[in-house]
């Protein structure tokens, strides 16, 4: 018996590996290498080992402060895709007000359309209502980002919100518990999966983003992703290399992060309230 599960584990072993060649061939390919190269032209400068590109970025002002303004306007779309995300997540996962996926569907339809295209049609629809981007160019760029990244707010936060407990949202209440207490109590530590999962989901490609912005903006707000295009476009591949691998380092910063929180939640060791 104990032979033929250890040919029975070999062969899944076998089966997995085999399938899995694709998804290395693609992470070398696309991930890896492209890394790698930024991390060369990162620390080069004609073919020589230099640290020039950092300290022309650390001691650059208009680059530290591209960096701030571009942190702000992703907190901001973020608490804002939050607070308009979660009501909505919990309405579409709440059976009593949604009987069927067909309200989902249509929150989640925009990800469908390329978003160039619904760039272009929220920047058609702003200017119809009297919302121009070289008189507003910061809120018009705003909604833009609300509205793009929305759908990615929802989708985590309804995932998690069906998985709820609401029998400890029902003692809640019993026990006497007003409406604000029980969220805080009772559904918001259990949604708070679902929250660091739209939080890096919204945060992150707001910073990177550059086609919102320049389109929205008329091209008079610069985000860090804006600047990292331009200065490859300039052919500062120095440069624009380095800046492309700070955001790498907070890409990884927040993932870091995110692993370590579920760890501590699966592990029963994180206590929010």
């Amino acid at each position: 018996m104990k032979s033929n599960k250890k040919k029975e584990a070999k062969k899944t072993r076998r089966f997995f590996s085999v399938f899995g060649i694709p998804y290395a061939v693609f992470l070398i390919l696309f991930i890896i290498i492209p890394i790698l190269i930024i991390v060369y032209y990162a620390f080069t400068e004609n073919g020589q080992f230099s640290i020039s590109a950092a300290a022309s970025f650390f001691t650059s002002w208009a680059k530290w402060k591209v960096l701030l303004i571009s942190m702000f306007v992703a907190l901001q779309t973020t608490i804002i895709c939050l607070l308009i995300g979660y009501p909505l997540a919990y309405f579409l996962a709440n059976k009593k007000f949604n009987k069927n996926t067909v309200l989902v569907t249509l929150f989640i339809a925009p990800m469908w359309i390329n978003f160039v295209l619904r760039t272009g049609a929220t920047r058609d629809l702003l200017t119809w209502i009297g919302v121009k981007g070289g008189r507003m160019p910061y809120f018009a760029t705003l909604v833009g980002m609300v509205y793009n990244y929305l759908p990615f707010v929802i989708l985590p936060l309804y995932s998690t919100m069906l998985k709820l407990d609401k029998s400890l949202m029902e003692a809640a209440s019993d026990l006497g518990a007003n409406p604000f207490q029980v969220f805080i109590k009772a559904l918001a530590p259990q949604t708070i999966p679902g929250i660091v999962s739209a939080t890096l989901m919204t945060f992150m490609p707001t910073m990177s983003s550059y086609v919102i912005s320049d389109v929205l903006s008329e091209n008079m707000i610069t985000l860090f992703g804006n600047y990292i295009n331009t200065e490859f476009g300039l052919g500062s591949w120095n440069t624009a290399s380095f800046m492309a691998m700070i955001m790498l380092l907070i890409v990884g910063i927040s993932l870091f992060i995110n692993l370590k929180f579920n760890k501590d939640k699966e592990g029963g060791r994180t206590q929010l309230w």
